[in-house]
């Protein structure tokens, strides 16, 4: 008996083989070339522009180059190194850090066991397995506000010293300097100093006073630490958080960006989240009403109507049980659960709110209810052994084990669904070329090449209805859908609108030819949809051609 190991070593190693699977299959997943939109059209696109460049420089035409750049400054210098699929592990690196910080926390207020289930379950959230294989920033932001929370939490625990709360301000900082929900964090974390401070100090004189004092210190390091991007901006823009709240602020020179094509939320177009949903999507004020619920239930990548995302329907459903009665755990492990929970659903109404509903713009509540389902997850373990008689306590756990097991079932389910959709082993294997694999994903990819090979290097492409990709471009491109039908509208004659894009220094044209054709139907009348058909029959030459996608050069006669 002595040789076999103790039922903890095995627990242990039992745990370290389940992380293992999740990371590797991680590693593999992520180890194909970069094809999502948002790594083509901002995450990956506009770092490289700035190495062409030498710098950062205005991008007018993209206004998602205005955004905090912290991650996609640090992805610029993986592409400086001439890697584009290091920075989806530099991202999911965020998803083991913050895995590990939950670890830390779990197993200090709970044990090692159900520590290493908090940091598992979290790596096994659909969402989170989709952001560690993709170019996202999201991560990065999640274990920034964690952070800040978790050392928001030290400052209560350990004498209020002002290094754990300036280290908190500091966490808060970087996630607004990676992403502008990051603001909806710095909101709801300054006005919780106060609240926490006063729930702790012993200190009656002066309470008040120095609870404004610390929140007003709070907000002034984290707002520090994010202002080389905000400075940025006001020089550019006069805005320091453009392109949001623009009506406050002075408004820009130059074209207009259709809405649309910009990516604004409903908002920003004049519809409120539930207007838009229930005129985009025909949803009734019922299925609007239950969104809350249904996020956790209803998630589908790549569908904006269904938030484009998965949640685990664990994290709705185990944090109920973090809050049982029939246990008291310590003062401070209350408070923090009870300011978990409130975080986790303030983050959720303000986002719900402001914005168009996608799980990646509520992510940073994830690690509050992973810590507060585990929380719950202890409370059961504790609770079944105490509930009447041996039979219903055996059938409880039976009814646990099954739970826990279709859980597990749910995210292996997820994780392999990743292997059939992304194919990686037939590009590991060499079996399938970089190239090829691209091409499958983007079928404008050959075109962009094609623009590579045939363009000179002072070039300027305008992308038509390419979605804003411009990744695989190694010319200075514009994008924006209404810049050449707006040419069109004004021009008399195919030459002016040439002259109008020579004006702007566009010497080339790369069209997703469908969608054009489409637009010009339903935007143009006839005598501008004669001078559209004129002005690429006679004043541009088709270079190269692909499912739809066509690259013209500008100003050259006998294009087809």
């Amino acid at each position: 008996m002595d040789g076999l190991p103790s039922k903890t070593a095995k627990l242990t190693m039992i745990w370290a083989v389940l992380f293992l699977i999740v990371i590797l299959a991680v590693l593999v997943l992520a180890a194909v070339p970069p094809v999502s939109k948002d790594a083509l059209i901002h995450h990956l696109a506009v770092p490289k522009i700035y190495l062409r460049h030498g710098g950062m420089v205005e991008l007018p035409s993209m206004p998602f180059s205005y955004y905090p750049m912290n991650l996609n400054i640090l992805y610029g210098a993986s592409l400086y190194l001439g890697n584009d699929i290091l920075p989806k592990y530099m991202h999911f690196a965020f998803a083991l850090a913050t895995a590990w910080i939950l670890f830390l926390y779990l197993k200090r207020r709970l044990s090692r066991g159900y520590a290493a289930f908090g940091a598992l379950f979290f790596l096994c959230i659909p969402v989170i397995v989709q952001l560690s294989i993709t170019v996202y920033i999201d991560l990065g932001v999640i274990f920034f506000t964690t952070c800040s929370i978790l050392f928001l939490f030290k400052w209560l625990e350990n004498g209020m010293r002002f290094r754990h709360l300036a280290a908190s301000a500091l966490f808060c900082g970087l996630a607004m300097g990676t992403k502008y929900n990051g603001l909806i964090s710095l909101f709801l974390l300054t006005l919780s100093v106060p609240f926490l401070y006063s729930r702790r100090s012993l200190d009656v004189r002066g309470r008040s006073v120095r609870a404004v004092g610390l929140s007003m210190a709070f907000f002034l390091v984290a707002v520090l630490v994010s202002s080389p991007w905000f400075i940025r901006n006001v020089h550019w823009t006069g805005n320091p958080l453009h392109p949001l709240y623009s009506q406050w602020f002075q408004a820009r020179e130059g074209g207009v960006i259709d809405a649309i094509s910009t990516g604004a939320t409903p908002q920003e177009v004049g519809h409120g989240t539930f207007t838009y949903r229930g005129l985009v999507y025909g949803e009734s004020g019922w299925e609007i009403a239950l969104m809350p619920l249904r996020v956790f239930f209803q998630g589908k990548d790549g569908d904006p109507r269904y938030f484009d995302g998965r949640l685990h329907p664990f994290l709705l459903f185990l944090p109920l049980f973090a809050f049982m009665r029939f246990r008291h755990g310590s003062e401070i492990e209350q408070l923090e659960k009870g300011y978990l929970l409130s975080f986790a659903v303030l983050f959720f109404g303000f986002a719900f709110f402001s914005q168009v509903m996608r799980i990646r713009y509520i992510a940073p509540m994830i690690p509050p209810l992973v810590i507060l389902s585990t929380f719950g997850l202890r409370n059961l373990m504790v609770w079944i052994p105490s509930w009447g008689r041996p039979r219903r306590r055996q059938a409880a756990f039976v009814v646990l084990g099954a739970a826990m097991f279709a859980g597990a079932l749910y995210s292996a389910d997820y994780l392999a669904e990743q292997f059939r959709l992304i194919r990686p082993l037939g590009y590991l294997t060499g079996q399938v070329s970089r190239d090829a694999y691209i091409t499958a994903r983007r079928p404008e990819y050959p075109v962009a090449q094609c623009a590579n090979r045939e363009t000179q290097q002072d070039a300027r492409i305008l992308l038509v209805f390419m979605g804003k990709r411009g990744y695989y471009l190694d010319r200075d491109y514009v994008v924006g859908v209404d810049r050449l039908g707006m040419l069109v509208q004004r021009a008399e004659t195919p030459e002016g609108v040439v002259h109008a894009l020579m004006k702007d220094h566009i010497t080339h044209l790369m069209v997703f030819l469908p969608l054009l054709e489409k637009w010009a139907v339903d935007n143009l009348n006839g005598d501008k949809k004669d001078v559209m058909k004129r002005f690429f029959r006679e004043r541009t030459r088709l270079l190269c051609l692909h499912q739809g996608y066509g690259l013209f050069v500008v100003g050259s006669g006998g294009g087809e």
